[in-house]
Order: structure tokens, then sequence, then C-alpha cells
């Protein structure tokens, strides 16, 4: 079968690869669409340090059950995407609810020993498939992977009605931040961004917009809203959007940090403290996330649709790589199309 191949750090390659088989327990599923998230292109640099060369890569994805176990509750045909956090579902977290926080946990597209989804096919646990609904195109099933960040992100936040939100970074977490946060009941949703192509995408999907290299993003949110926000969610993470979020924040309001653009970051911290802010941290999401993201994909298929900049075929896949690790960033979402 074709798959792309991070040859080595730079380089991504279309080569012929084994199909996985099927294990006990396993579904194998034919791939239609995998996302390029932000998390792989770092993979590709070599920046992140948690992909290896060699490795195929992909976590967000979408496709068809090519074979299952007869007591799965799956058919051949069906269109499903999978949660690409495995979990040993015996500890405390995984009987918590909170799965995310498994000390055995693996992730399908992270972890090099496990074959992950840039391919034609892709073996996933019975647990972590999930049907997808009629209403949604099979492919576009992969964009409910960085939906569900955004509902847990906006979960942890405590977002309700009536709140004013403010969101730092248009990429497709920051443009799933809105739509989870519209969910939620937020009255206010303002999105910060230096991208102009980003800003006017969030402004398609409801959202107030502001150039932070124009006007201090706190500044201009709190004269455009009349007062602070009550949740911000820094979706880029580094030390500039982390204290640009506790300024924007009203005190006593919560600053949810998604983002992962740096490892270490630095920040006022009596900003933090004298105003008794709440920081969180949010890191991918709960089983019953990523249900609740299926579901609400299901009932707003052509407001996802909108979150979709380019679906290419797999040998497109290498330069559509090289251009995002650039200066070509995509306003939404990068498609890798598995059956073109």
């Amino acid at each position: 079968m074709r798959a792309l191949v991070l040859k080595d750090f730079g380089r991504m390659v279309v080569a012929d690869v084994p199909q996985p088989q099927q294990g006990a327990g396993e579904v194998l599923i034919k791939i239609t669409a995998v996302g390029i998230c932000g998390t792989d292109v770092h993979g590709f640099t070599g920046e992140n340090g948690r992909r290896q060369p060699g490795q195929i890569m992909g976590h967000e994805a979408a496709g068809t059950v090519a074979a299952t176990p007869a007591d799965s509750g799956l058919r051949v045909g069906q269109a499903v995407t999978f949660n690409p956090l495995i979990t040993c579902g015996a500890c405390a977290p995984c009987h918590d609810g909170a799965e995310q926080h498994c000390a055995d946990r693996r992730v399908i597209g992270v972890n090099p020993e496990i074959q992950a989804a840039f391919a034609e096919f892709v073996a996933v646990p019975v647990p972590n498939v999930v049907p997808l609904p009629d209403t949604l195109p099979v492919a576009h099933g992969a964009l409910i992977e960085p939906l569900a960040v955004a509902f847990n992100a906006v979960r942890r936040a405590g977002v309700g009605a009536g709140d004013g939100v403010l969101v730092i970074g248009a990429g497709p977490i920051g443009q799933s931040v809105v739509l989870a946060a519209r969910d939620a009941g937020a009255e206010l949703i303002m999105v910060s961004d230096i991208n102009a192509e980003r800003r006017d995408l969030c402004a398609r999907l409801g959202a107030s917009t502001l150039d932070p290299t124009t006007a201090d993003t706190a500044t201009e949110y709190r004269a455009r809203a009349g007062a602070a926000a009550d949740v911000t969610i820094d979706a880029v993470g580094i030390s500039a959007t982390l204290q640009a979020a506790l300024g924007a924040t009203r005190p006593g309001g919560t600053v949810v940090l998604v983002g992962m653009g740096a490892k270490r970051l630095e920040f006022g911290a009596f900003d933090l403290t004298t105003m008794e802010r709440s920081l969180i941290g949010s890191f991918c999401y709960t089983r019953a996330d990523f249900a609740r993201a299926a579901r609400w994909a299901g009932s707003h298929a052509a407001e996802l649709a909108g979150l979709v900049s380019a679906e290419l075929p797999f040998d497109q896949a290498p330069r559509a790589f090289e251009q995002l690790a650039g200066s070509s960033p995509a306003p939404g979402k990068v498609l890798v199309r598995a059956d073109w």
C-alpha cells in the first residue's frame, strides 16, 4: 500500500509499505482522508522531538471499515473515524473519564512503533473507532479530532451562556474553539491572529476578529467588548500570547492554554496571582469529548466544511508539508486524500 513516510526531518516521501495486519480486537480501516496537524508539521521539521525518521504519522483521519471482528458492532463499508489515544482502560483516570491522563497512553500518529494514518490502511483497536453520522462527508470526519481538542478546552474553561470569549490563534484549533464556544453558549467570541486569511475564516464562522499587529490584543478586546474577557483560550502557546491572554481576561476569569508553540513560557506571575485568574492546561480530549464532537459534526456538516482549505492527493502531500513548514500556512485544514 502507499504511505507517506517521514524519510528524514524535512523530507517526506510517498512509499510502498506492507499493509498493516489486523490484530485481535482491531478494526482495519481503509483511509479516505487525513488532516495535516500542526504537530505533524513540527514532527516533519523535527522541532517537537516527538516524531522519528522512518515513521508514518497521521492521527486526524476518517475512512471506511475494511475488516472488523464479528462482535464489534461495526460493519464492512461503514464510515468511521477514530480516537487516536490508546489507553489502558484499567487505571483511575480511565475509570474516571479522563483517559488522556492515562500514564500508559499511546497515541496513533505520535508513537513511532504504531503505523498510523498517512497510509491507505490503518489498524485501530475496536474501542477507539467512532462511527460517522450519515450527514457528514467521510473525508470531513478527519476534522473531528481537532474539534474534540476544542470541545475539551472549552469544557475545561467552563464557557457558558453569555460569556465573552477571546481566542488567541486562528489556526485549525482556534477555528474549532470558535465552533465549540458557540455551542457552549458564548455571547461574544473574538479571535486574535496575525494572519488575515485565518481571521477572515473565523469571521465566516461568526466570530469578531482583531489584528494584534495593529492594536494591543487586551486593549482592543476591552474597547470593543466593553469589558474584559470572561475566558481566554490561547491556541498558540508562546510567551507573548499567554501574556496577552492574561491581560485580556477579567479578574477571577479563566485562561486556558491549549496551544503548544513552545515548551517553556514566561509570563507575569502577578498578572495571574493578584487578579486571581485561573490558568488551566488542556491536552487532547476525553472519549466523551470525542463522541460529542462527532455528534456535533453530524448536525453542522456545512459549517465544518468551511474549515477545509485544500484536499490533496498523496503525491502532492510532501510539497504541502514543505509549504506548511515554511512561509505559506493554509488558512484552514489541509486534507490528504488516500482515495485519490
